[in-house]
């Protein structure tokens, strides 16, 4: 036996302080009606008085509010199984670790904020299963497709600039790692998160796109960073900021966000491009794109499910306070009575 709901056992205290009050409010009737005479002489002057049904009457309704709580609780016992079906899509999410994401036209970085948009994300999901890449020169599966987004979140806490060994920007390899990370066999229910700043040395991610469209991949893009650019801090291992990367040539390196690349790949596939904001207010219109494509039943889980009784203390409840209605306060006079 449980209570799915027992912090309702609170309103017990109300029942009980109702309880002291009423029946204070007979025994002060009954006081007041003393002050007048001898009581039991003041009785038999009015028959039609009985302190007794009123108490009796009060018992039956504070008795049924005590059910009422009890209903409210949500009184189960007994079990049975039930299969707990989900619907949703798959989404996986491609984060860019290269180095050019440590650039800090976003606060604090391009990396630490795009990570802070994908736990936004994780924390929306519901029935959706989601996996993560990390990508710089090349790309690999960090999570592969899960419904548990409590090791989603770990693992999204792990990735950093040093999670891929090659550095550069390989937008191609981010898409044709997701499109290997799908089910093979579906051709719909399949969503593409890539957040970067766009700087594709490669130069193949639109064929890689169009590849994605084709095996039935929408892919939206999230574009961290200012398309005006900013230098790449060179970090030591505690995090101080050493100095800026140089070219060849000794110039400062500055890494701008191309938005055009990234707006190409999304409209390849049919999916759209968004510029990260601070207030993620671009998550909103994600969430409501998404929301569009059609879903599918993930597996189902087996789930065990506590039988409700609380019917029956409502069915008590219910008795006991028709059953007050029925106890008249006063007494019938029937000739000659004594008061009870």
């Amino acid at each position: 036996m449980r209570f799915s709901q027992p912090e309702n056992f609170l309103i017990l205290i109300v029942v009980l302080l109702l309880a002291v009050f009423v029946f204070w409010a007979i025994n002060r009737k009954k006081k007041l009606l003393s002050r007048f005479g001898d009581l039991p002489l003041l009785m038999k002057n009015a028959p039609y008085i009985s302190f007794a049904r009123q108490r009796t009457r009060a018992l039956l309704l504070l008795v049924g509010l005590v059910f009422v709580v009890l209903t409210l609780v949500r009184l189960q016992f007994g079990t049975h199984l039930e299969m707990l079906r989900r619907e949703g899509i798959d989404i996986i999410v491609a984060l860019d670790v290269s180095n050019s994401m440590l650039a800090r036209d976003m606060k604090p970085n391009r990396l630490e904020k795009a990570k802070q948009e994908i736990r936004s994300i994780i924390d929306r999901l519901q029935g959706d299963r989601i996996g993560l890449i990390a990508f710089a020169g090349e790309a690999f599966v960090q999570c592969p497709l899960t419904l548990d987004y409590s090791a989603a979140s770990l693992l999204l806490t792990v990735m950093d600039n040093e999670s891929v060994s090659i550095q550069g920007t390989s937008l191609s390899s981010a898409i044709e790692k997701a499109v290997g990370s799908f089910n093979q066999k579906e051709k719909k229910h399949k969503v593409l998160l890539l957040l970067t700043d766009g700087e594709d040395h490669e130069g193949k991610a639109i064929e890689a796109a169009e590849a994605a469209r084709k095996d039935g991949i929408k892919i939206y893009t999230v574009g961290i960073g200012s398309p005006a650019g900013e230098p790449i801090p060179i970090l030591d291992r505690t995090g101080n900021q050493l100095g800026f990367k140089k070219d060849e040539k000794g110039e400062v390196i500055v890494t701008k966000l191309d938005e055009f690349t990234l707006q190409k790949i999304s409209l390849a596939t049919g999916g759209k491009y968004y510029h990260a904001t601070a207030g993620e207010m671009e998550l909103d219109r994600i969430f409501d794109e998404i929301a569009k494509i059609e879903k599918k039943e993930l597996e189902g889980t087996l789930v065990t499910k506590y039988d409700d009784r609380y019917q029956w203390p409502l069915l008590l409840a219910l008795l006991l306070v028709i059953g007050e209605f029925f106890v008249p306060e006063r007494k019938r006079i029937r000739g000659s009575q004594n008061h009870e």
